[in-house]
């Protein structure tokens, strides 16, 4: 399972760091998958590119087993694009294939804007919820996009992640190694598997971003270790969100 969606440069660079690029490329352009190869290679310069053997082509082999009990994590098929009915509200980047880019400057909204925000969290937290209880061994990643993709577009709000930057499934599901924006398809989650769902809604306007990890059957002690080490960073970082407070101090916290 392959990440792919567009990010602004401005997060790239603040990703890599400004001395490494600065590229105005998206980022499906810039990562170059083959499924026939065991490597992902990128468009940028030498240096750059470093930090692609990195995250990416540790491994000498995607057959390797990374815990001693299970095969590397290959792509599996993706099903045809999901329809969202024609009266659902649409975010404006969908038809573009292009991510919209980062806020200049902060936003304030209004009493209306704060009640909008709330439902569009609420419904992605009920959403994330009902797709938690779908995960056991057996059921593919593009089940629960399916079952997703129906549970939003029946709530009259649209799937934020489909069509975000070419992105071409309805939830993120990152299966054990894969880190992050993983696109569902047909390999059927493993007993011992764990699962980020990150769920993301349309409503009245406003996005609602949610996502957890579960847990697949009998998952391994450093797997679970590995989540509630995260969790306990999650509320340690929340803990500390206030107005006024950096954002630095809420990644140190986590760090």
């Amino acid at each position: 399972m392959v990440g792919a969606s567009s990010l602004h440069p401005r997060l790239l660079s603040s990703f890599v760091g400004d001395r490494l690029a600065q590229s105005r490329q998206p980022l499906a352009q810039l990562f170059h998958y083959n499924p026939g190869r065991k490597h992902i290679s990128m468009q940028l310069s030498r240096t750059f590119s470093g930090l692609t053997n990195i995250l990416f082509n540790r491994r000498n082999n995607l057959d390797e087993v990374p815990d001693g009990k299970r095969k590397c994590l290959r792509p599996g098929k993706l099903s045809p694009r999901r329809p969202v009915p024609n009266h659902i509200k649409k975010p404006p980047y969908v038809k573009t294939r292009m991510a919209p880019g980062i806020a200049s400057g902060p936003e304030v909204h209004d009493l209306k804007g704060i009640e909008h925000m709330r439902a569009s969290g609420r419904l992605a937290a009920q959403v994330l919820n009902y797709a938690g209880t779908l995960v056991k061994p057996g059921i593919t990643t593009d089940e629960i996009d399916e079952a997703v993709h129906q549970m939003i577009i029946d709530n009259g709000a649209y799937p934020s992640p489909l069509g975000y930057g070419g992105f071409p499934k309805s939830v993120c599901t990152s299966v054990n190694e894969c880190i992050c924006h993983g696109i569902p398809d047909s390999r059927p989650l493993e007993d011992g598997d764990i699962i980020n769902i990150d769920v993301t809604v349309y409503l009245n306007g406003y996005h609602g971003d949610t996502s957890a990890t579960f847990f697949c059957g009998d998952v391994s002690e450093k797997a679970r270790n590995l989540v509630k080490v995260t969790k306990e960073s999650l509320d340690k970082a929340i803990s500390i969100s206030a107005p006024g407070v950096e954002f630095k101090k809420i990644g140190k916290t986590i760090q």
